[in-house]
């Protein structure tokens, strides 16, 4: 049998297969290429090379997807590597193992996500596994550049067509066209800045191709109701069959909390001789203890809570799964939207009313972030236009004062005029 010869696709093509073993025709022309036929009749180009004292081959592609041409070219390129003392199979076996953005995700999951508040980890999730991980998940972590994090998030911001209910019930559903998120955009970009920040301290990247994404405008929602919409939204509460979930309500309305803190409340929080309300930070969201004073109709509520809740159950407002708190009350929202007409409100916008009736009391942002848990001063400032109208007050007050008095015109002045 032939051990060696010029190659060409048809003095590949006459190779005759034989029946009890594999052979090999090696390339005249550069060295360590060959041609593989094996007991199939399957046929594959191989380089085999020296390096490091170690023998090593190197696979290339089967004939005839790769041509005589094609794969004499490719080696040539990988003897010239080899001579530049490059071990293009070691090299070949490091790109295998390189790590890709699906492993980013799965370290991320198991090392930073638990650490976070259970509503945003829950988020964090959802994003990796349903927006970035079916574009990005093979990815090698090295090769994402600032064009692909900039491209990713152009099209989350286009946002995507979603099923939206026709009817009240949940057969009848159509298709709406795409709703813009650059919202979601901007929080998609501040988890990659993180990933990339930790992909660095791990020895996956150098750099973070995440840390200077473009952040979209973000119009902060405002919606205050005023003391005509707040008497509406007590009646109905009042009239509500769903006390357990009025109650919610209220309290959220009394203090401005976020409705999580509410529903996860337990009666052990509440000093009811003080006046304050003890939340842990398990339930908060700057994860700190937030102790706020209560005013005496929220003491009333949690009072008349504990005549109704059994003794024992920790919880001020539980649910139906035993030794659950309640769980949701949006179908309770609905109802309450609709019976108090009040279809743009959300229940976060009640925090957002307590907090402009406190601007409109005198309080000063200091105090409003205090009461409301606020970690930074900056979330705070969005309230900060609400003082304004004593603001003006105190400045026409003053400019009152300067003000010229009306000339008095006595008699004498008159007939002369």
């Amino acid at each position: 049998m032939v051990k060696r010869l010029r190659l060409n696709d048809k003095s590949v093509r006459e190779l005759i297969p034989e029946e009890d073993r594999d052979y090999q025709v090696f390339d005249t022309e550069i060295r360590g290429l060959s041609i593989r036929v094996l007991r199939s009749g399957a046929r594959s180009f191989v380089l085999d090379y020296r390096f490091a004292g170690r023998q090593r081959r190197m696979a290339i592609g089967r004939w005839p997807e790769w041509s005589v041409t094609a794969v004499r070219e490719r080696a040539r390129e990988l003897r010239r590597v080899i001579d530049e003392g490059c071990d293009p199979l070691g090299e070949r076996g490091d790109l295998r193992e390189a790590p890709r953005f699906k492993d980013m995700i799965d370290r991320y999951l198991v090392e930073h996500v638990p650490h976070l508040a259970p509503l945003n980890a829950s988020d964090q999730r959802a994003v990796l596994t349903k927006l970035i991980a079916p574009l990005w998940a093979n990815k090698l972590v090295a090769d994402i550049t600032p064009h692909d994090v900039a491209k990713l998030l152009n099209i989350i911001a286009e946002g995507r067509a979603r099923p939206s209910k026709q009817k009240p019930n949940n057969r009848a559903r159509k298709l709406q066209g795409k709703k813009p998120t650059p919202v979601r955009a901007n929080r998609v970009g501040e988890v990659l800045r993180k990933m990339f920040s930790l992909a660095i301290t791990w020895g996956w990247r150098t750099d973070n191709p995440a840390a200077g994404f473009k952040k979209r405008v973000e119009t902060a929602r405002e919606r205050f109701l005023s003391h005509e919409e707040i008497a509406k939204l007590a009646e109905v509460l009042d009239a509500a069959v769903d006390q357990r979930a009025a109650g919610i309500i209220r309290i959220c309305m009394l203090t401005g909390a976020r409705v999580g803190e509410v529903r996860q409340a337990q009666f052990e929080q509440f000093n009811l001789e003080l006046g304050v309300w003890s939340k842990p930070a398990a339930t908060t969201k700057q994860r700190k203890v937030h102790r706020v004073p209560i005013s005496g109709d929220v003491a009333a509520i949690v009072r008349q809570r504990g005549l109704l809740v059994p003794k024992g159950n920790p919880w001020l407002f539980p649910g139906d799964v035993p030794g659950q708190p309640v769980k949701e009350i949006r179908r309770f929202w609905m109802m309450v939207q609709r019976e108090a007409n009040l279809p743009d409100v959300r229940i976060h916008d009640l925090r957002h009313t307590f907090a402009s009736l406190l601007v409109s009391g005198g309080a000063s942002l200091e105090m409003i972030g205090k009461l409301l848990g606020h970690s930074q001063m900056q979330t705070t400032l969005r309230y900060a236009h609400l003082m304004d109208s004593p603001l003006r007050a105190g400045v026409d007050a003053v400019a009152g004062m300067f003000r010229p008095r009306p000339k008095i015109v006595h008699d004498a002045d008159a007939k002369r005029a």
